[in-house]
């Protein structure tokens, strides 16, 4: 079993940048770290994802070129940072793991969650 732990959002000013962090228990051989979000009133969606042969998603529109996914494999940890942020960015965001070298958008598909962390933009 793979444990996951986020790190702490918090609240964040528009237009400010944010880090995320996830630390896994362990990231298997073959693996994909994805990032979803779950806004007030809405579904959980996937963000980003990235995978052990240095594969990487984007997912919506509104995140291309405000965010980035990046992992320190030596310290088991996956990184998202995202730039000029906005109300629309507020929500829990939840690090997910599966042991395949694959960026699914589907919860469905990650065995392994971490806790989810609030972030709240305020304007």
């Amino acid at each position: 079993e793979v444990q996951l732990q986020a790190s702490r959002g918090g609240l964040v000013q528009a237009g400010g940048s944010l880090r995320l962090s996830c630390v896994a228990s362990e990231l298997t051989r073959d693996y994909a770290v994805a990032w979803f979000r779950e806004a007030p009133g809405k579904e959980r969606e996937g963000v980003s994802c990235i995978t052990s042969g240095g594969g990487r998603a984007l997912w919506g529109d509104a995140e291309r070129g405000r965010l980035e996914i990046s992992s320190d494999t030596a310290q088991n940890t996956v990184f998202l940072q995202i730039t000029g942020l906005t109300s629309e960015d507020t929500g829990v965001y939840y690090c997910a793991h599966m042991s395949r070298r694959m960026c699914i958008p589907d919860p469905s598909r990650y065995p392994y969650w971490g806790q989810g962390t609030q972030v709240t933009v305020s304007s």
